[in-house]
């Protein structure tokens, strides 16, 4: 019985108003992003505010320092090398966004596209770094120099070349 509930609650709808009558009901597209526009003066999406700037950071070094995907692949850093690390991935990932970015965004939707780059520039820079640290950390030290000293006690002590 349970399962006509659905049915007869369906039944008991108005029906649809013909398609011509909707059709002159719902204003265009156009007009309809044109008034969402005009309510919404203030909405600003590019560039973001310094709050946001500042959440962007303390996530990426969250994501440095703390465990987390990233951390455990390429290896954590220490938190006060990942808030250097993480301010200036910020920072050139929010220069590179402006600068594709004109004076201010047009409208709405181009404000949109600006921070989606920022947010890519973000995470490619942040990945960028994760794996050239672990290059650097994986790769093995150059030898090193020896000392003026350690290299005149070795000739001091090295026998002659033979000479033919």
């Amino acid at each position: 019985m349970a399962e006509d509930a659905p049915n007869a609650a369906a039944e008991d709808t108005h029906p649809a108003p013909p398609e011509a009558a909707a059709d002159s009901a719902t204003p265009p597209a156009s007009a309809e992003k044109a008034s969402v526009e005009a309510l919404l003066p203030s909405l600003s999406i590019w560039p973001p505010s310094q709050r946001t700037r500042d959440a962007v950071v303390r996530r990426v070094v969250q994501t440095l320092a703390a465990p987390s995907v990233l951390s455990q692949r390429y290896g954590a850093l220490p938190e006060p090398e990942a808030e250097r690390a993480a301010a200036a991935v910020e920072a050139e990932a929010f220069a590179a966004a402006s600068e594709s970015a004109s004076a201010s965004p047009a409208s709405l939707e181009d404000g949109i596209e600006v921070l989606q780059a920022y947010s890519k520039e973000v995470s490619r820079r942040l990945l960028e770094l994760a794996k050239a640290r672990a290059a650097a950390a994986a790769a093995p030290a150059p030898p090193a120099e020896p000392s003026a000293e350690e290299s005149e006690a070795s000739s001091a002590t090295a026998p002659a070349p033979a000479e033919e």
